[in-house]
């Protein structure tokens, strides 16, 4: 029954692969061929992440950069509402802009639509958080290496 049927396929695939050397050879060359590649190519361009700053006085805000600087930050819990609130009106005196997003799809909608004074806030949880800067922030040269 099924051991022969499943024996009589295993040979007639065995005599195909023997009388196509050359696709048989193609069908395992080509995987290898472009994982090589990809190791390549993540060679060349390491990750880095950098380890945290210490906490230091950065010294007085330039407040002047800050005109029509949109923050938008996700998820719209209760805790971001509140640090949201604290950053825009408590640290500035014109208070920055600040929209609330549903997810961080909406969030990265938004920052692809508004101007390149726009940055997220990405909350994780109550403690932690991610920033999301367009594309067109000045980094420092120290890290053009890898961003």
């Amino acid at each position: 029954g099924v051991w022969r049927q499943t024996r009589a396929l295993l040979f007639k695939n065995c005599l195909i692969k023997c009388r196509t050397k050359k696709s048989s050879v193609q069908e395992v060359l080509f995987p290898l061929f472009f994982l090589f590649w990809l190791i390549l190519m993540s060679m060349m361009h390491p990750h880095r992440k950098y380890d945290e700053v210490d906490n230091t006085n950065l010294g007085s805000l330039d407040t002047s950069m800050l005109v029509n600087f949109i923050i938008g930050y996700t998820p719209p819990t209760r805790m971001a509402r509140e640090i949201m609130k604290k950053v825009a009106f408590e640290n500035f005196e014109d208070g920055i802009i600040t929209e609330e997003y549903l997810s961080e799809e909406e969030l990265q909608e938004a920052s692809a639509f508004k101007p390149s004074n726009f940055v997220g806030v990405v909350f994780k949880d109550d403690m932690s958080y991610e920033l999301r800067f367009p594309d067109m922030v000045a980094m420092s040269s120290i890290y053009m290496e890898s961003r």
